[in-house]
């Protein structure tokens, strides 16, 4: 049986521990109270574990631990157990520091009658459906235990952290990526004069196009150009496929990479589909 070594009590219930050479966090109910540094803690005594690899995620976790009472952390904790069992999959360990920062700020925000709105609801449901169901189980539990009412914007920004824990990035990438792809909708619809309805399978097979063209970008994976449908859309469909280039410069600027043609051909599909759809309407 693991016995680990105390390296600080942060409260009654949690503690910094050592064990093999390696810190964990230990949970318990009563873990802490009395406890000294040196002192020794059973396996049996530990309710739940995890590991902060990165010092610098140990010492912000640290720092954010004072600022949270028991309920609201045991909460938390649970939180992020309930991710990692219905995601299926390990999870950045940043997320830990990341999700409960946020939710910690998101229910002080919301006891002092402020909200912030979610620009990148809709896109998120679209894009990350599983992560969103997630998003929603944790949202009624955290709601349920401490007796508040997170609004759905927040089940969207909670969604990205949980894609940003299971793909290991970071969420302020996937938000500007969620804020190019509005931006490139806005400029679509502008072009057009029409409004897109949100909830319609075309926007979302455009809002999914759009997300895995900026991340075969990113990633620097080219797709084979189709020169004969190339021919055929600049002839039949100038005034799209002027567009999608509009679109891929737009992404170049914001990306700083290069996007290259073949893109444009795919795009420029998915616009004629869009613009033949509010013709019928």
């Amino acid at each position: 049986m693991t016995t680990y070594i105390i390296e600080k009590a942060l409260n009654n219930n949690v503690i910094i521990a050592k064990s093999e050479e390696e810190e964990v966090v230990l949970i318990g109910c009563g873990i802490g109270f009395g406890k000294k540094k040196n002192d020794k803690i059973a396996e049996e005594q530990v309710e739940k574990m995890f590991v902060l690899k990165d010092p610098v995620e140990q010492e912000q976790y640290k720092q954010l631990l004072h600022t949270i009472d028991d309920e609201t952390l045991k909460t938390l904790i649970t939180v992020v157990e309930m991710i990692r069992e219905k995601s299926d999959s390990s999870l950045n360990e940043h997320i830990h520091v990341a999700l409960t920062d946020h939710l910690v700020f998101a229910i002080h925000r919301l006891k002092n009658g402020m909200t912030i709105r979610n620009p990148f609801l809709i896109e998120t449901k679209t894009l990350y459906p599983q992560e969103y169901g997630i998003a929603l189980d944790v949202t009624k539990l955290v709601n349920k235990k401490l007796e508040i009412d997170l609004p759905e914007d927040e089940v969207g920004f909670i969604a990205l952290h949980i894609h940003s824990a299971m793909g290991d990035k970071e969420v302020g990438e996937l938000t500007a990526y969620s804020d190019l792809m509005v931006q490139l909708v806005q400029i679509i619809e502008e072009q057009f004069k029409i409004t897109i309805d949100k909830e319609s399978l075309d926007y979302m097979r455009l809002i999914r196009h759009i997300r895995f063209t900026i991340e075969r970008v990113v990633r620097g994976e080219k797709v084979v150009e189709p020169k004969r449908i190339k021919e055929l859309l600049e002839l039949e469909y100038p005034v799209y496929y002027n567009l999608a280039w509009k679109l891929i410069k737009v992404m170049q600027q914001k990306l700083q990479k290069e996007v290259y043609n073949a893109e444009a051909v795919f795009l420029t599909l998915h616009l004629q589909r869009i613009r033949a759809i509010h013709e019928q309407v």
